[in-house]
């Protein structure tokens, strides 16, 4: 970690970004800072757009039986390519972790938002699986560069801090939470060897328990990943984080830890393919 800064670790150009990768899970302790939050609209507004949303919903419904000899451009614009598409998806797994994505531009999106999942999970503050995910995911010469720097951010401080071992599990009663879902992928550049894609993510983490100092919340992120086609699927080269976009918070009422801790465990996580 940079000294002073508790955020994350360094990455250098030939990591796929400059300055500082803002990983979500080493110390990111301003995560938590409820100050930062946008405050909430008020529920009379909140009561004006639901009424606008749902008469909008209405007229698009009454439309839906007009004339049918309106051409069939009229009704808007084909799906873009930013849609889900219907390629068959991967059916292979490395340590639990989606392999064997096709060298297409699909296949490069597929295989980013896999791996977003994976980078900012429950998992890699865990040794031993830490170990399993840096070997699965990125490109061999960065294999021992990454797993130092990761070992370092993962510090058993640092574990201590967030209520866990140090094999990164939490203490009897508590759950330790920290699962990516991707929003969508960009694709910035992309070549038969190589791809640049961003991946816009938002995600739950924090320590669900009784005496946490570390509540579950909720974060939006943007990881961007550099990707090189190598033993039959695509591989990391370096990555970085930044915040955002960020919608407004929502009026949600905010569960308890039992019941987040119960989702969790009943919920299961997905993989992507587009």
């Amino acid at each position: 970690m940079n000294p002073g800064d508790e955020r994350g670790y360094d990455t250098d150009e030939r990591y796929g970004g400059a300055g500082q990768t803002r990983t979500r899970l080493p110390g990111d302790e301003d995560a938590y800072d409820t100050t930062r939050r946008s405050m909430r609209p008020s529920r009379s507004l909140i009561t004006v757009v639901g009424v606008v949303v749902l008469l909008i919903a209405a007229i698009a419904f009454a439309n839906q039986g007009g004339s049918q000899d309106s051409p069939s451009d009229a009704r808007g614009p084909a799906a873009s390519e930013t849609a889900p598409t219907g390629t068959d998806p991967v059916d292979t797994t490395t340590a639990d972790i989606p392999t064997g994505h096709p060298r297409t531009k699909q296949g490069a999106e597929s295989a980013a938002a896999n791996y977003a999942v994976a980078l900012v999970s429950a998992e890699i503050i865990k040794p031993d699986r830490r170990n399993e995910i840096i070997d699965g995911l990125f490109v061999p010469e960065k294999r021992d560069e990454l797993r130092e720097k990761f070992d370092k951010a993962y510090s058993n401080k640092f574990l201590s801090d967030l209520g866990l071992d140090k094999n990164g599990e939490a203490a009897p009663g508590s759950t330790y939470i920290s699962r990516t879902t991707p929003v969508g992928t960009k694709i910035r550049g992309y070549s038969s060897g190589r791809a640049s894609l961003e991946v816009w993510c938002t995600g739950v983490y924090g320590t669900a328990g009784e005496d946490s100092r570390n509540p579950v919340t909720s974060d939006w992120f943007t990881l961007t990943l550099n990707l090189r086609w190598m033993e039959d699927d695509w591989k990391v080269e370096g990555f970085s984080q930044a915040p955002g976009p960020a919608p407004v918070n929502g009026d949600n009422r905010v569960s308890p830890a039992d019941d987040i801790s119960k989702a969790v465990e009943e919920f299961g996580g997905f993989t992507y393919a587009r």
